[in-house]
This record gives C-alpha cells, sequence and structure tokens, in this order.
C-alpha cells in the first residue's frame, strides 16, 4: 500500500515484524546537515504517527520542530492502528470472545524491530524515544529488555500502576473509537469556565484525517475507526495493580511531561512512576498549565515541544573533570 507523504522530504519504510509474513511502517523525516541524533516516535492507544507528531497544525507539526533542531524524526504505526502497518488478522473476524490484541509484549517486539532497523540505517547504537500514553508502557517493556539501544526516553501523559479498586476491566479483541469518543477525550478533563485547549477547526481538520486511516470508518453509525483493545487494556490492567513493566529496569535518563488537567496521569501516578525509575541516572517530572492528556495537539503543545527538545539535547550534565 503507497502512503501519502506528509512532507516532500518524508521517506516511507516497510520492515519485517516478528509476526511472520507481516511488516511495519516507519515515516522518517531526516534533518538538514549533519547530525547524529535520533529520535523516534511511539504513539499511544488510539491513532497512529500521521495524526500525531508528523500532524501540521497551521503548518507546523512536532516532527517538524524537532528537525529544525537538529533530529533526525522517525514514527512507528503498530499493527492495527492505521493502514499502512499490516493489520492483525484477528481484526477482520468479531471481537468478541477473543482477547486484546496488541498487548504490550507484542509490540515491544514491533518497537524492537523498528529500532535495530534505525540504528541500522543511521550507524548508531542508540537513538531516543518519545513515547505517549501507552506507548510508555510499550518503550518501558522495551528498555528493560533493551537497555543497551537507548540514549533517551521521554515519556508523555506516561501510564502509572495503580492499587486496584473495583471490579476488572475485560476488553474484546478490537473496538470501534468514533470521533465523538475522540472529542469527548480532548474536553472531558478541562475544567468548567476554562476556555478550551483545542480549537475546534484543528479538530475539524484532524478528524478527517483520524477517518481517513481507516478505509471503512465512514460505513459506520457513528463514523469510527477500529483499533486493537490491547492498549487500553493494558492501561486499565496498570489500573488494576498489574504493570505490564519492570520500572526499575529502565537505565537511560527519563522525562515525565503531563499536563496539569491530564486525568490518565496524577500527580499520585507521576510520583509513583519517577519513584519507580529508580535505577535511571537522570529523571524529570514537568508539569504544563492547561495540559490534557492530548496536549500534543492543543494550545499549549509548544510547551511540550521545548521541554522535551530540551531533554533530548542533553545539555543537563556537567563536562567530566580533567
Amino acid at each position: 500500500m503507497t502512503a501519502e507523504k506528509l512532507d516532500p522530504c518524508e521517506e516511507h519504510f516497510r520492515i519485517p515484524s516478528h509476526h511472520r509474513e507481516h511488516r511495519l511502517f516507519l515515516r522518517y523525516l531526516p534533518t538538514h546537515g549533519p547530525s547524529r541524533r535520533v529520535v523516534l516516535y511511539v504513539h499511544g492507544g488510539t491513532f497512529p504517527s500521521a495524526l500525531s507528531i508528523a500532524h501540521r497544525f497551521d503548518g507546523r507539526s512536532w516532527r517538524d520542530k524537532l528537525c529544525a533542531a537538529g533530529f533526525h524524526v522517525w514514527g512507528l504505526d503498530f499493527h492495527g492502528f492505521g493502514r499502512l502497518s499490516d493489520p492483525y488478522p484477528e481484526m477482520a473476524q468479531p471481537a468478541a470472545g477473543m482477547p486484546p490484541l496488541g498487548r504490550a509484549e507484542d509490540a515491544s517486539c514491533q518497537l524492537e524491530h523498528a529500532v535495530r532497523f534505525i540504528c541500522d540505517r543511521h550507524r548508531v547504537g542508540q537513538i531516543s524515544i518519545i513515547a505517549h500514553s501507552w506507548g510508555t508502557i510499550v518503550t518501558g517493556r522495551f528498555a528493560g529488555r533493551c537497555p543497551e539501544l537507548l540514549d533517551r526516553l521521554v515519556f508523555f501523559g506516561p501510564i502509572a500502576r495503580r492499587e486496584p479498586n473495583g471490579e476488572r476491566v475485560r476488553l474484546p479483541g478490537w473496538r470501534l473509537i468514533s470521533l465523538e469518543d475522540q472529542w469527548a477525550r480532548f474536553t472531558e478533563t478541562v475544567p468548567l469556565g476554562e476556555a478550551p485547549v483545542l480549537l475546534r477547526r484543528h479538530f475539524n481538520e484532524w478528524g478527517e484525517r483520524y477517518l481517513d486511516i481507516d478505509p471503512e470508518s465512514r460505513s459506520r453509525s457513528p463514523a469510527a475507526v477500529k483499533v486493537p483493545s490491547g492498549a487500553f487494556q493494558d492501561i486499565y490492567d496498570a489500573w488494576a495493580g498489574e504493570f505490564a513493566y519492570d520500572p526499575g529496569l529502565v537505565r537511560a535518563p527519563v522525562s515525565l511531561i503531563r499536563g496539569e488537567w491530564d486525568g490518565m496521569c496524577t500527580d499520585q501516578d507521576a510520583r509513583w512512576l519517577f519513584d519507580a525509575l529508580g535505577a535511571s541516572p537522570l529523571r524529570r517530572d514537568v508539569k504544563i498549565s492547561r495540559g490534557t492528556h492530548l496536549m500534543h495537539l492543543e494550545a499549549g503543545r509548544y510547551a511540550l515541544y521545548r521541554e522535551a527538545e530540551a531533554f533530548l539535547l542533553a545539555g543537563d550534565r556537567a563536562p567530566a573533570a580533567d
């Protein structure tokens, strides 16, 4: 399948997955001039890279900002998210009675294949990763297994373990997420009386592109995109006390970035994760005002861009003593 280029300089790759005869989609935007700084974006549980790090609001994306700062920027689409990585064959079957597709362990193997490909392509030993939401679970699992491949990690809107409270949630193999569902995610945690964090015209443009990633989305009522349920099963399990990775195995420097109004990463969540990442040699916990769980698409996104970029540039260590 041919993918539309979101920039004239963008390059596309379909690489082998650990799933036999299946391929993963990677998009790549090079920086100008010589640089060995490489960063990979790992998306969350509802939409792929084209709608996150590569999506341009008023002509400018997070990826553009990182490229201008001297980074080669990659985006990975996991199986089942959009049309460009091969879907799980089971997604063509009824979801009921099927275990959730795309769990963290499986996705972390996809991520490992992508990271090794990118390292070989640039002839570097390590890259950095920016991960969002469920993507932080996947990245954390991969980081514990392959610490030698990672330079720095930015986890924004990270998921943390919570104490069990109530009945366990069990999801089917896949689920449908409508535009109404997405709009609710942008608005539900903004306090009453506060100005919106996302312009409606921005959401309308983004929403059309969101529906485009599933060729059957507009045939449903309401229009909705099919995604694997494994991501949200991993999140619900984390909130029931079962966390999919051991943060104590992460050896890379980590910056945790969250929005003031992020209901999926509370102050308590960030505190737990910060403490659990005890083996990381350098940790930050950054909270940005007027941000929700989707702040990379909101009015405050440039504050997120700045914090992530500053951390990835690694100017926070004293020179080695003579």
